[in-house]
């Protein structure tokens, strides 16, 4: 494009938007144990982010300079970016968990006590544990630079231990496990005092015990260290080989795969962390200092005692009225198009889907594509007792899923030994598509039912994530998704181009970019035009750059962003009519909205495709349209209520400092809450 417009890098408005989740763990309108929750959150998406995108940007680094000039960016100056706001965030969380969650735990009788705390009844009852439980605790490794230096696994927390030999010349190190893996994180302790309850973390457990384990030096003091490694497989631009095999063998790798990140609590002596850098032969670039404890992705498991007053009452899942009252969801589907939101509905309709075309006498295939697959899973259940009665049952089954790779590989493996058609990813391609179809006899014809979605088949994120589905007999649009099945089973091109879906490879990125253009077409012609993007990451440079040229051209842009926003709103003849809010709450958002104005004909599409170069051109998406009009008024109205939400959403401004939305007068809108009772009173 001849214009250059302003854009911010992707790694470092992906930290901005990981900070709003840690503003929900200092935020007090949020009960206590929600705020330890969104600790554990916060720790979880950052631990990804280390293994996958830092040891991407210093993979970058390790190029030729030639080569990085392609980049538009320099990856050393992003990584040192990374590594300043990283360092800035950690510092908050510790400041959140010592200065605000530790005193507030006190104060509703939760005691969290350091191994230099306990009673003298509670240090036997630590030294009892550790004795039972021996075995998994593992014995210590004696450290040298030049002669042992043990092999760390990846996102294992350690101690390192500084020790002295009884005459005091002897300097040394020794290595001690904790194994969290094995044991939980937060065991309780005995205490005198019945309404209080006293907890010590398994890493002082180690602490407490190491004087016992090293007999013959003395102790002098232990800190907590972890390695997180590169898990990147990096096969998303793999065109060649067995990609069963690549996936399986990057599995492997990743236990072993280069460092991304060594933490360290940062009151560790330098002298410890220098020898521990030369120990591992570590650069300064993969020193990260953190608190006293890490991986506190643990706080989930945090134990509640029993306070559910601590916690955030849930929701009571609503039923899909819409699909009441018929004799089975075939008739249902066939009487009209049904729209789902989860979390808020209950999930019983999609399974209940699966669940009854596996017993149905008269259905004769399921088609589905599974991205992301629960670990215990009814509609994998379903298809294996339809392929088993004799139904002919196609599952195309995506294995570069990151980090689910080896859940869908155990559950291709075992929808194959049922009969069930499995077919695998393409190599260099992702799908990434959430779709069904069911077939079924009737009389001497053939019906068919759809049911697309921007969210997953998944039993367990269902329950967590804003998904937005819909069941639909609609002939032609189950025509077109009988043409993505057909490339999916047989790589065969659709004989005619898709009018209604829009399909990653095919005419997605195309026409998602017709219909911003003609909102641009409208404004300049004089008339309203409006854009309206709910997604999850806004990424790609042609989308980005449509979307400016639609702001300068006068057409009204609202986007509802969760994550990664490169597109910088408010700046003055470019941006000016882009706003841009973020909501982080109870449940994840995750659903893509499209909608356009298009003169007051309202066009609205939902879609599994966020709007990222790796979507729009290298994964097979679909976006689907709404053609009910009360869908689409319901469509509408859910977007409405998230635009007025003035409790958890945040402005995305041009220096993204995250700055919650301002109540313009006493009424508060909380978009969560306020859809909950939406869909109770109008779906």
């Amino acid at each position: 494009m001849k214009t250059q417009y302003p854009l911010k890098n992707r790694d470092i408005t992906w930290l901005s938007f990981n900070y709003r989740v840690l503003q929900e763990a200092k935020d007090k309108r949020n009960p206590l144990f929600e705020r330890i929750k969104f600790l554990a959150i916060y720790s979880s998406n950052l631990g990804e982010f280390f293994r996958v995108r830092v040891a991407s940007t210093r993979s970058l680094i390790k190029l030729k300079k030639k080569s990085q000039k392609a980049l538009h960016f320099k990856p050393s100056t992003i990584l040192r970016k990374m590594r300043s706001e990283i360092n800035n965030q950690q510092i908050e969380f510790s400041r959140i968990y010592n200065e605000e969650i530790v005193p507030e735990l006190i104060e509703h009788g939760i005691v969290i006590k350091r191994n230099t705390q306990l009673t003298e009844a509670q240090s036997a009852f630590v030294e009892d544990y550790y004795q039972q439980h021996k075995s998994v605790f593992g014995y210590p490794v004696l450290i040298s630079k030049q002669i042992i230096r043990p092999s760390l696994r990846d996102a294992a927390l350690y101690m390192a231990a500084k020790l002295k030999d009884d005459g005091g010349e002897d300097e040394r190190y020794a290595i001690f496990s904790v194994p969290s893996e094995f044991l939980p994180r937060f065991i309780e302790l005995p205490s005198e005092q019945p309404d209080i309850h006293e907890i010590i973390l398994l890493d002082d457990i180690v602490r407490h015990t190491i004087p016992s384990r090293i007999q013959d030096y003395d102790f002098e003091s232990a800190y907590s260290f972890k390695l997180t490694r590169d898990a990147d497989l990096y096969i998303d631009d793999e065109f060649s080989g067995n990609l069963v095999e690549k996936i399986k063998t990057g599995l492997a790798k990743r236990k072993v795969g280069p460092a991304a990140r060594f933490v360290y609590d940062r009151n560790m002596p330098p002298s410890m962390l220098k020898f521990l850098k030369e120990c591992w032969n570590l650069e300064d670039i993969d020193l990260f200092p953190e608190g006293r404890i890490h991986n506190n992705f643990d706080f989930f498991g945090f134990p509640d005692f029993g306070k559910k007053y601590l916690e955030l009452q849930p929701l009571p899942l609503l039923p899909l009225s819409s699909m009441e009252g018929y004799n089975t969801i075939f008739e249902a589907i066939e009487d009209k198009d049904h729209l789902i939101h989860v979390p808020y509905h209950t999930y019983e309709s999609v399974i209940r889907l699966f669940e009854e075309a596996a017993t149905d006498p008269d259905v004769t295939a399921i088609k589905i594509v599974q991205y992301r697959v629960a670990k215990s899973s009814r509609i994998m259940d379903a298809l294996i007792r339809a392929a088993k009665a004799g139904k002919e049952v196609m599952a195309f089954v995506e294995i570069k899923a990151r980090f689910d790779e080896e859940a869908n590989l155990i559950w291709a493996d075992r929808l194959k030994r049922a009969g069930v058609k499995v077919i695998y990813s393409f190599p260099g391609l992702k799908v990434h598509a959430k779709l069904a179809l069911v077939t079924r006899k009737e009389g001497k014809d053939k019906q068919q039912y759809a049911y697309l979605a921007t969210g997953n088949f998944h039993e367990k994120t269902a329950k967590i994530y804003s998904d937005l589905g819909v069941f639909t007999a609609n002939k032609a649009i189950i025509t077109e998704i009988e043409s993505v099945f057909d490339f999916l089973e047989n790589q065969k091109k659709p004989k005619k181009p898709f009018k209604y879906l829009w399909v990653g490879q095919f005419n997605l990125r195309e026409d998602l970019t017709e219909h911003i253009e003609q909102e641009i077409r409208n404004a300049k012609r004089g008339e309203k035009a409006h854009i309206l993007l709910k997604v999850n990451s806004l990424e790609d440079e042609q989308i980005i750059y449509k979307l400016y040229e639609a702001s300068i051209a006068g057409v009204k842009i609202d986007l509802i962003i969760r994550g990664i926003c490169r597109l910088m709103p408010g700046l003055p003849g470019i941006s000016h009519n882009i706003q841009i809010i973020s909501i982080v709450d109870r449940y994840l958002e995750h659903a893509r909205v499209f909608s356009f104005y298009n003169k007051g004909d309202l066009i609205t599409y939902l879609s599994s495709a966020d709007t990222m170069e790796r979507n729009l051109s290298r994964r097979v998406e679909v976006a689907f349209p709404i053609v009910d009009e009360q869908i689409k008024k319901t469509i509408q109205d859910l977007m409405e209520i998230q635009l007025a939400d003035n409790v958890k959403a945040r402005i995305i401004d041009e220096k993204y400092r995250n700055k919650y939305v301002k109540p313009k007068g006493k009424v508060l809108v909380q978009s969560q809450l306020a859809t909950h009772q939406y869909i109770k009173d109008n779906c």
